[in-house]
């Protein structure tokens, strides 16, 4: 693995932390500045021990704009794709001590306090291993992350099939879009866009599978966190997300997007899958009578 992701070869954790209770990671590749600078500035201001900037461009051109943060750990790597580039931070973050650690999107951005929310969240739940705040637009109106663990029929007719009706019905389930936003719930699905994780139970479960290049990578991480943790979505404190969804836009990360799909399928089933089955139902039955006659 070494020799494919540049400077990371024989890295330890600067000033060994010990201890260190949240650490960061940010993936960018050619990533525009100033949503970098936003979410640096967002991540600085938290109470973050470490943020490890992960810079998958075709150049170091980053690594000046930081070097002199002492609480950025700049990496030029190889593009190993997303998750890979996380599982650098996280192995760091690991061997430094930290209990928890969060997987950010370059174009995320938050002003409260959502690192100390999430925080004490977790300290008060030892069982949730993942959780993720309320996700909003730039313009304040929230966006529905929280899933069902997906049958093909999911990914595939809500992308490729001409019929409307048939994918908003098939969504307003998936999508949980029944549910109340405003309640913490425990969810099989949770986005990669902001992840607050506890790094005991990744150590369990492994990190991000790199077989997934980009897309599908959080789906499959969040769903082996939920075989031994719960995974929860917690509204009590909010980050804005952009959402470009680059697939919808790019041929090339379509094509990025439909490969990970079909390795996911692969690897935990197509149409028998009874795990998927058991978790969707015990999902929905458990948030059900909160919403009554609306299912």
């Amino acid at each position: 693995m070494q020799d494919a992701i540049g400077d990371y070869e024989g890295i330890r954790p600067i000033n060994q932390q010990k201890n260190m209770l949240v650490t960061a990671s940010i993936v960018a590749y050619h990533t525009r500045q100033e949503d970098l600078d936003r979410v640096l500035e967002c991540a600085l201001r938290s109470p973050i021990g470490k943020i490890y900037l992960i810079d998958h461009s075709t150049h170091d051109a980053l690594r000046l704009k930081v070097a002199d943060n002492p609480k950025i750990h700049y990496i030029h790597s190889l593009n190993i794709g997303y998750g890979g580039g996380h599982n650098i931070a996280l192995r760091l973050a690991v061997d430094a001590g930290a209990k928890y650690h969060a997987v950010l999107n370059p174009d995320i951005y938050w002003s409260d306090n959502v690192i100390a929310g999430l925080t004490e969240f977790m300290e008060q739940h030892p069982d949730c291993g993942l959780v993720m705040p309320r996700i909003c637009y730039p313009d304040g109106s929230i966006q529905r992350l929280c899933k069902l663990l997906p049958t093909p029929i999911n990914l595939l007719v809500r992308r490729f099939v001409p019929f409307e009706s048939l994918r908003r019905r098939l969504d307003y389930r998936y999508e949980m879009q029944w549910a109340d936003y405003s309640r913490t719930m425990e969810v099989p699905s949770l986005s990669g866009c902001f992840m607050f994780m506890r790094c005991d139970v990744l150590q369990r479960t492994g990190f991000f599978d790199e077989r997934f290049f980009m897309y599908a990578e959080d789906l499959d991480l969040c769903r082996r966190i939920g075989q031994v943790a719960q995974t929860v979505y917690y509204p009590g404190v909010s980050v804005c997300h952009k959402y470009e969804k680059g697939s919808y836009k790019n041929r090339k990360l379509l094509k990025c997007h439909i490969r990970s799909v079909i390795q996911y399928f692969n690897k935990w089933g197509w149409f028998f899958d009874p795990e998927r089955r058991r978790r969707n139902s015990a999902c929905v039955r458990t948030i059900k009578h909160t919403i009554p006659n609306r299912l």
